[in-house]
């Protein structure tokens, strides 16, 4: 059985936006400034050698006008090269491949991924998904690459309504740039004491 792995680039304040998106969000490519070749070694090996992509359409279509076009280099070629299993109602325009959709029942269509054969799924960049996940209890690990800035606008990680659940701290690290890699565990349902 495959494990889930959620990956987000977040501000302090639990923000994932990062485009305009069809909306005024003033941030776009908040966490460039940031950025370091320490950083960009420590994310591509929270993301492992080899895996495969869970993607919103919105994610699947900014990545497929950009990964395709970037130099070879060691991110590109591992996103490139994944499986892309994307939640859609559009398939027959999964043009970055491969790609495969989901279905309609997207939790269903996450648990039949799962199941099968083959390297870990890793989500990046779908807010509705990682609520989705949470909720269905999908994920087994949630990594936040946390930024020391605060936007005060944007799509969160999570959405409102999204049951609480306990995690259970597996790694941590710093880059010189003051950026934060969490890696946790899913531990279930938050018990209140």
């Amino acid at each position: 059985m495959r494990r889930l792995k959620i990956i987000e680039h977040v501000s302090l304040d639990g923000v994932v936006q990062h485009s305009v998106d069809g909306d005024d969000f003033p941030y776009p490519n908040w966490n460039v400034p940031f950025r370091t070749p320490e950083g960009r070694d420590a994310v591509l090996a929270m993301h492992g050698e080899r895996f495969d992509l869970l993607l919103g359409r919105r994610t699947y279509d900014l990545w497929a006008r950009f990964w395709p076009t970037v130099p070879a280099n060691p991110m590109a070629d591992r996103l490139n090269a994944a499986t892309k299993f994307v939640a859609t109602h559009r398939p027959e325009t999964l043009h970055w491949g491969p790609a495969e959709p989901l279905g309609p029942d997207v939790a269903e269509g996450v648990r039949r991924v799962k199941a099968d054969d083959g390297p870990d799924l890793v989500l990046c960049g779908s807010s509705t998904l990682t609520s989705t996940l949470l909720e269905q209890g999908l994920a087994d690990e949630v990594v936040l690459i946390v930024y020391p800035v605060v936007l005060g606008t944007g799509k969160r990680i999570v959405a409102e309504g999204t049951p609480a659940r306990s995690l259970e701290l597996a790694e941590t690290q710093t880059t010189p740039s003051g950026v934060v890699l969490t890696r946790y565990q899913l531990a279930g349902p938050l018990t209140a004491a």
